[in-house]
């Protein structure tokens, strides 16, 4: 299987990249095509010693910076790493794209080249995050701004079919965050989503509170771009905060200098459970095809991990089966009417 890798979106230019595209080849049993330019590309490849003839290079003339604009991209960046690598998957060349870089630019390639998946009407960007029990799946955390309660209760399908690939499960619970348990509690959005869940054949649970989000009370947590990203920063900033502080109360302390060695495996245990790099991205469900969403900073591992998770929604066809629970619902949800003999 072949992925495509934005090579050149990440914010520490193309080594990263390039180090967990090699390491996937190696663990992941997976060729990566790297896009980007190519003879920047292969310098950085000599430079650090990547010959593995699993990895080539395709070029790519332009670049999608950070602070671009994503609706420059299909107007002005058809020749860009993002565009050319999404293309790669449109073509049948390669099974995923895989991208570091401007998510919104990843969002439009992936609207433009692939388009959506028949019967989805907004696409929603999928990320995993640790809870007491294991792991849950929130979305959309930053492809929508504004949804309806149509939009969000897509959402609901999507992350349930994406919940049985990640674990295992046959039927995710599937919760709708809101600022209350009970059914009237939320604005009028989530309320009349909550209205379509509960009608639906999910594993809908009812309403999630933001507390609970981490309990594990839910395998699939949905709610809209807006709320759903502020959720997710405000997490990475607590994380990062409560670690700091901890390693600042541990060096401060005699005591806490003499019991590092003691608590150093369950912090490092606890350290890998919460960093991103273990996840490697986020996928945009809602296409026609696979596309995995990284963090700016990724490092090699977080790519690496990315690669891998790519890999594993292509071969578990997970677009496709989206496609046919989405069209599913819209059947269902359509008037039969009167039939008279």
């Amino acid at each position: 299987m072949k992925i495509a890798l934005d090579a050149m979106g990440g914010d520490h230019g193309p080594a990263p990249a390039i180090e967990g595209a090699l390491q996937a080849a190696q663990e992941c049993d997976v060729e990566v095509i790297l896009v980007g330019d190519e003879a920047l590309l292969t310098a950085e490849c000599r430079r650090l010693g990547c010959t593995d003839p699993r990895l080539s290079v395709r070029h790519a003339s332009q670049v999608v910076e950070m602070h671009e604009s994503p609706a420059t991209v299909a107007r002005k960046k058809r020749n860009s790493s993002i565009w050319i690598a999404t293309e790669l998957v449109k073509s049948g060349e390669a099974s995923a794209v895989v991208s570091p870089g401007n998510t919104g630019a990843s969002m439009v390639a992936s609207f433009f080249v692939l388009g959506l998946t028949k019967g989805v009407e907004r696409p929603a960007i999928a990320t995993c995050l640790p809870t007491l029990t294991g792991m849950a799946i929130m979305l959309d955390v930053g492809a929508n701004v504004d949804c309806s309660a149509q939009h969000l209760a897509q959402f609901a399908i999507m992350g349930n079919e994406y919940g049985k690939h990640l674990f295992g499960k046959p039927n995710p619970r599937v919760g709708l965050l809101s600022i209350g348990e009970e059914d009237s509690k939320g604005n009028e959005v989530t309320k009349e989503a909550f209205k379509l869940l509960k009608a639906s054949s999910l594993n809908f649970i009812g309403n999630v509170e933001g507390r609970d989000v981490y309990s594990g009370s839910a395998d699939v947590v949905v709610c809209d771009g807006f709320i759903g990203n502020v959720a997710l920063k405000i997490s990475e900033g607590v994380a990062d905060t409560i670690k700091k502080l901890l390693l600042k109360e541990i060096s401060g302390s005699f005591f806490g200098r003499l019991a590092y060695p003691l608590i150093a495996k369950p912090l490092l245990n606890l350290k890998k459970r919460i960093d991103y790099a273990e996840f490697g991205g986020a996928p945009l469900l809602g296409v026609n095809g696979i596309t995995m969403i990284c963090h700016g900073r990724s490092s090699a591992k977080a790519i690496k991990n990315a690669i891998r998770r790519a890999k594993g929604l292509a071969e578990s066809r997970v677009d496709e089966l989206i496609q046919r629970d989405i069209q599913e619902s819209l059947s269902q949800s359509k008037p039969t009417g009167d039939v008279s003999a």
